[in-house]
């Protein structure tokens, strides 16, 4: 499994680069994301463009991957100046149809990597036409704006329901890598890390997202290491995923439909909770 850890600060990137961390992501999207997720317990970063060549400088192993905003009047300039500071991945979020990731690939021109993040009814109904595209060359499956729009009631649904499988088939099937929205350190999460990684396992995913638990919103690296080990929580990660993919296929179903109980547990108590307010 390959990790994505959110950060845009340099001495952070050092430092998780040295820890194993695969791709450091630099979050540039704001267009829309209050609106979206306003009120929700989600993380909204103000990631600087010019700290891309930063982190770029910083570290050794991993790549940079930036997220810019969705498709707008300034996405001309916004691809330029993160190609001109040196990212290695780029990734278009929100998209809801294959002409715009097609805009989108013929402006990078091969400059950088595109990772076209699938999170809207539209880019997933049209998956298995955008993993045909030559110069897409990782998907990742993002599970919370997915569920809003598909008025789920947790995020996590979409492993239950069949969404995630019918969609991790499709980039199989295409042989494109793929990755699937975050995860949490294996003992915290609404639904246990474990579980998430066993759906992840299951169904082929070679990335995630590591979630808030692994970043704990520090701004410094002392204040980083001050919350988290996170050598010690990669490793427990590490250790978790490669038992994991020693499991025959009865304790793959248990894992599945333990998923499903706990998944639809946590979005019964959440429509309640809405109802209730």
């Amino acid at each position: 499994m390959k990790y994505l850890f959110i950060t845009d600060c340099p001495e952070i990137a050092k430092y998780v680069d040295h820890c194993g961390v695969h791709c450091i992501f630099i979050d540039l999207e704001l267009l829309g994301k209050v609106e979206r997720q306003g009120g929700r317990d989600t993380v909204i970063s103000h990631h600087k463009v010019e700290n891309i060549s930063r982190v770029k400088d910083a570290i050794q192993n991993a790549e940079v991957l930036v997220r810019l905003n969705p498709l707008n009047p300034q996405s001309s300039v916004e691809i330029e100046n993160a190609l001109d500071q040196g990212a290695d991945a780029l990734m278009l979020p929100m998209f809801r149809s294959l002409e715009e990731i097609e805009w989108f690939c013929n402006q990078v021109n091969s400059r950088a990597r595109v990772v076209p993040l699938v999170e809207t009814i539209g880019a997933m109904n049209q998956l298995d036409q955008i993993v045909q595209l030559p110069d897409v060359s990782q998907i990742h499956i993002g599970l919370n704006d997915l569920h809003l729009d598909m008025e789920l009631n947790f995020m996590f649904e979409l492993m239950s329901n069949g969404i995630v499988d019918n969609m991790s088939e499709i980039c199989r099937n295409a042989g494109i890598p793929f990755g699937i929205g975050g995860i949490s350190t294996m003992d915290q999460g609404l639904v246990s890390g474990r579980l998430v990684l066993s759906a992840h396992a299951r169904l082929g995913s070679e990335w995630v997202i590591l979630s808030r638990s692994f970043h704990q919103l520090a701004s410094s690296l002392s204040e980083l290491q001050s919350k988290i080990n996170l050598p010690l929580e990669l490793q427990k990660v590490d250790e978790v995923y490669a038992e994991l993919l020693k499991r025959t296929d009865f304790e793959i179903e248990q894992d599945k439909q333990l998923l499903c109980q706990e998944v639809n547990k946590v979005a019964s108590n959440e429509m309640a909770e809405r109802n209730a307010s």
